[in-house]
């Protein structure tokens, strides 16, 4: 006797099997997020010029992004395959230990992100046109 099991769809398998091959590199990623901040923060200390804090600050903020996608697809494989097709299924999973786990880093990531476009980057100072 054969149970129907209703499958996912082909997409959502697909989504599933990527989100997971770049979860895998979110460990290294983190890293680089932690360099980057590291670096920001010692020219801080060293009072480096706006142009100096400028290229730490965005290179700063490409690699949390890189980060934050691989959180965000680690959160979404955690979830599962069903979890593509169905919003009752995220929202069962995201409130599993794992689940949690990957949502509060992927916020946390998200935070610390737009902390750094807001404070972070220093703006270059642009010239003034001449008033005729």
């Amino acid at each position: 006797m054969a149970f129907f099991r209703p499958r996912v769809s082909r997409e959502a398998e697909v989504r599933f099997h990527a989100d997971q091959e770049i979860s895998k590199s979110f460990p290294e990623l983190l890293d680089k997020a932690r360099m980057a901040e590291r670096t920001l923060r010692e020219l801080r200390a060293a009072n480096a010029d706006d142009i100096e804090l400028r290229a730490a600050g965005v290179a700063f903020d490409k690699a949390l992004t890189e980060a934050l996608r691989a959180a965000e697809a680690g959160q979404r494989a955690t979830f599962g395959v069903k979890a593509y097709d169905d919003r009752i299924a995220r929202r069962k999973a995201k409130a599993t230990p794992a689940g949690v786990m990957w949502t509060a880093e992927a916020d946390r990531l998200r935070t610390l992100r737009e902390d750094n476009r807001m404070w972070g980057i220093p703006r270059t100072p642009r010239a003034v046109p001449a008033a005729r």
